[in-house]
């Protein structure tokens, strides 16, 4: 597998047609199970055809029990400078209900020598909304985020995807399925941890101390190109979007045969690009702007402005100056407002 990645990043080299990298994210499935000299390997094919930003953000994807004192030694020797843990709960009954391979005591301990080994860019997940945690216990994993110094929170509702095995446990009785009255106020009380503790709200599931926010997802949000290597990883290059095969002897066979692991490629029409712009704005706490809605068209601009008066007059979006962002109570319905404004073709 890493054979093959590295044999796709030097045939795709020209795909960004860029001058400086500012990110580079090793995610997807567990990156944190690979071996120093299978990342040096990676890295090392990296910064043989692309020119790396001297403040680029380096993250790395891990699971707590994946992050033990020998491995965090390996990954602070090398250009990782940010470190991406699923914690998901500090609770074992929540870890438990999803299905999580590590302890609550793991993933206090994993982010304890991460800040000792000298990573102080950290972000975290958590997941609201179950049906294990109580209110409590919520508000306990935010004082924990607080107290360990994390700069960076990325808190998700939990949604329960058809096929997963969570899915089927609930559709067979045996686990309780998540309340939606519990995640609406468990969002509540995690947008007044942010005002008190002085994390920027700065996207919907995304929270950030001043000059932590996330360089990487914030280029996807913001329509920046980005190529994405290795099994089901999706580019962009400003007007189409590819992805690769979802199967991994698959990916690897066709990278040998030195054939295309990119399986489908779309090409972005006008609006669906606006309606990209819309969906990513809303979610950001810098909202949408007509001066670049008028870009699209006079006519997009009179659409969304005649699709945004509902969501106005509820109070759910704040309209100043010609930009339109969604106020506290519209950040729980931010998609359904998006969608309500989308061209449809």
């Amino acid at each position: 597998m890493v054979d093959a990645i590295c044999s796709e990043i030097s045939s795709r080299k020209d795909y960004l047609n860029s001058n400086k990298i500012s990110s580079v994210y090793f995610g997807g499935g567990t990156p944190s199970l690979l071996d120093q000299k299978d990342l040096d390997k990676i890295w090392d094919t990296i910064i043989q055809h692309f020119e790396i930003d001297d403040r680029a953000e380096i993250t790395l994807e891990a699971n707590p029990d994946d992050l033990t004192s020998a491995k965090l030694d390996v990954l602070a020797s090398g250009p990782i400078n940010r470190l991406s843990i699923g914690v998901q709960s500090f609770f074992d009954e929540d870890l438990l209900y999803m299905r999580r391979a590590h302890s609550a005591e793991e993933a206090t301990r994993c982010l304890e020598l991460s800040r000792e080994k000298g990573f102080s860019n950290i972000t975290l997940d958590l997941i609201y909304g179950t049906p294990t945690l109580t209110t409590g216990n919520w508000e306990k994993n935010l004082q924990i985020v607080k107290d360990l110094g994390i700069p960076h929170l990325s808190a998700y509702q939990l949604t329960v995807e058809s096929g997963t095995p969570l899915h089927a446990l609930i559709a067979r009785g045996k686990k309780a399925a998540p309340p939606e009255d519990k995640a609406v106020a468990q969002f509540d009380i995690l947008m007044d941890w942010a005002e008190v503790t002085g994390f920027e709200h700065y996207e919907i599931s995304n929270f950030a101390k001043p000059d932590h926010h996330a360089v990487h997802n914030s280029s996807y949000w913001s329509g920046a190109s980005y190529l994405g290597i290795g099994p089901s990883a999706h580019s962009f290059n400003g007007h189409s979007r590819q992805w690769n095969i979802a199967h991994n002897p698959k990916y690897i066979k066709a990278i040998t045969n030195q054939d295309s692991p990119v399986v489908e490629t779309e090409e972005l029409k006008p609006h669906d690009i606006f309606n990209e712009y819309i969906m990513t704005g809303l979610r950001l706490s810098r909202g949408v702007h007509e001066g670049a809605i008028i870009e699209f068209g006079e006519t997009y601009l009179a659409h969304f402005k005649k699709a945004i008066v509902p969501h106005i007059e509820t109070g759910y979006v704040l309209v100043a100056n010609g930009k339109y962002t969604l106020t506290r109570s519209g950040k729980n319905f931010a998609d359904r407002i998006a969608s309500d404004c989308f061209v449809i073709h």
